[in-house]
């Protein structure tokens, strides 16, 4: 349809084309040449040598622990939202492994809350499709949550956290989210200052949508004022927060030593874009080349080509002023997103491992790099409505149906919801893929829920997301 209406006065005709063009005013950059300081940042043999030896503590601490008791619920749950999981993968693997053979005789006979909800979310997160019915012991006869099977507050966040693990189907589940969240709320002027920071920002970022280094960030903070907290877990924590900082550093240092040259052919816009791609693609490809695996480079230049395309359709859209529909919209706009790009691009960190077959899959709009799509488009466009000038979901969605701005948000707020849970549906076993190929995709999505879960953190990035950057990578932790 003509894009004429005049109840999307997006653009007029008296717009030239650059003001068409640059659809959104950004700010210059505040960190410019910052990280450049970081060229020379080294990780010291003490500081390896250090690791070494608390992983070597830790991983006799995590050995000596039952699988069959709560302290090792709460123990695994420690280290993967403290960020050290990595380290110990296999050792949480076979714990998880006896946890989940135990399942049905544990969680039957468990009456406490927070085990059998930790219990739940550790299993569902290591991708076993375990039934939720095991929380319809704390509900009444209705089939709605009894209170008074809630203690206290951290009942009611072990639930809520849990409950955002759910897939279409488990009915349960949307209700122990409701109740929980709302309880939760409801409860949060009584709460210590303590308490009530940590129930905020579960609100706002659960577990299942928070980064790792960001969330590990912000747990250790909380983790060693619990009075239970395990002292060696804690300083190993700390220690390799700021040892991994130090190579992101020293990562970005290489980047911002990107230099472009002119090229004469192209508007300066888009060949400091094109002389970016290439450099890119050059080093991949002398990265890969050695070990046989140069395929993979030329996947990610198929998907760097659909995206080109779909930028230009776009583009074609704006210029001709024609409305698409919600379809034809949500089709190039999920693509433009960059998700199946960017999940393509993330298997050459481990190629090692990736397959033709893998790649094929990635590339064939598998439901999870959708889904994950769906999370950025929608919540962009709903954070961005009104000021970025360009079409969205919104400006269609409303045309197409005659819907006001706030039933159009409920509607792609539904979307993103379903989204979330087409997600954890495919990290469920069996997967399609290894979980080292399903995680960045979901990963990505973690990124859109911290830029856009209250305003627009990506455009105007000096206030949350200059603090985000800083204390994940500039300010080291005190050990």
């Amino acid at each position: 349809m003509e894009f004429g209406s005049s109840n999307f006065p997006i653009f007029t005709k008296n717009d030239d084309l650059d003001d068409v063009r640059r659809s959104v005013k950004f700010h210059p950059t505040i960190w410019g040449e910052y990280f450049l300081a970081y060229a020379s940042t080294e990780i010291s043999s003490v500081e390896k040598d250090e690791l070494q030896k608390q992983k070597k503590m830790m991983r006799k601490v995590l050995n000596q622990t039952p699988d069959d008791s709560s302290h090792k619920l709460e123990l695994i749950d420690a280290i993967q939202r403290l960020g050290v999981s990595y380290h110990f993968e296999e050792e949480i693997g076979k714990s998880l492994k006896c946890i989940y053979d135990i399942y049905s005789e544990c969680s039957n006979k468990d009456n406490n809350v927070r085990s059998v909800a930790l219990r739940f979310r550790l299993l569902r997160q290591q991708g076993y499709a375990i039934s939720p019915d095991v929380f319809s012991k704390f509900t009444d006869k209705e089939g709605n949550f009894n209170e008074m099977m809630f203690e206290n507050v951290e009942d009611l966040l072990d639930l809520y956290e849990a409950a955002h693990f759910g897939v279409d189907g488990d009915e349960i589940l949307d209700k122990a989210l409701e109740f929980s969240s709302s309880k939760l709320q409801f409860l949060l002027p009584i709460m210590t200052t303590s308490l009530s920071k940590q129930v905020k920002e579960a609100l706002k970022i659960p577990i299942l949508k928070s980064l790792t280094r960001l969330g590990a960030w912000k747990f250790i903070a909380a983790y060693q004022q619990h009075k239970s907290h395990n002292e060696i877990l804690l300083n190993f924590a700390k220690l390799d927060f700021n040892i991994v900082q130090k190579m992101h550093q020293k990562e970005l240092s290489l980047i911002t030593r990107w230099d472009v040259n002119d090229l004469d052919q192209l508007p300066p816009y888009m060949g400091i874009c094109y002389k970016a791609f290439l450099d890119v693609y050059l080093e991949m490809e002398a990265e890969v080349e050695n070990g046989g695996e140069s395929y993979l480079v030329q996947y990610t230049k198929e998907e760097m080509k659909k995206l080109t395309r779909a930028f230009l359709q776009e583009a074609e859209w704006v210029y001709s002023k024609y409305m698409p529909t919600m379809e034809e919209y949500t089709e190039v706009a999920l693509v433009t997103t960059g998700h199946a790009m960017m999940a393509t691009l993330s298997l050459i960190g481990v190629r090692n491992t990736v397959t033709k077959k893998d790649l094929e899959w990635i590339t064939s709009k598998p439901l999870i790099v959708q889904a994950s799509a769906i999370v950025c488009r929608f919540m962009d466009d709903i954070v961005g409505f009104g000021i970025e000038k360009k079409y969205t979901a919104v400006h269609c969605y409303m045309n197409q149906n005659g819907a006001s701005k706030m039933d159009t948000f409920a509607q792609l707020r539904e979307q993103v919801k379903k989204a979330w849970k087409d997600m954890n549906q495919e990290c469920l076993e069996p997967t399609p893929v290894s979980m080292s190929i399903l995680k960045p995709v979901v990963d990505l999505a973690r990124v859109i829920h911290l830029l856009y879960a209250d305003n627009d953190d990506y455009t105007n990035s000096q206030t949350n997301t200059r603090d985000y950057i800083s204390c994940v990578l500039v300010e080291p932790l005190t050990t």
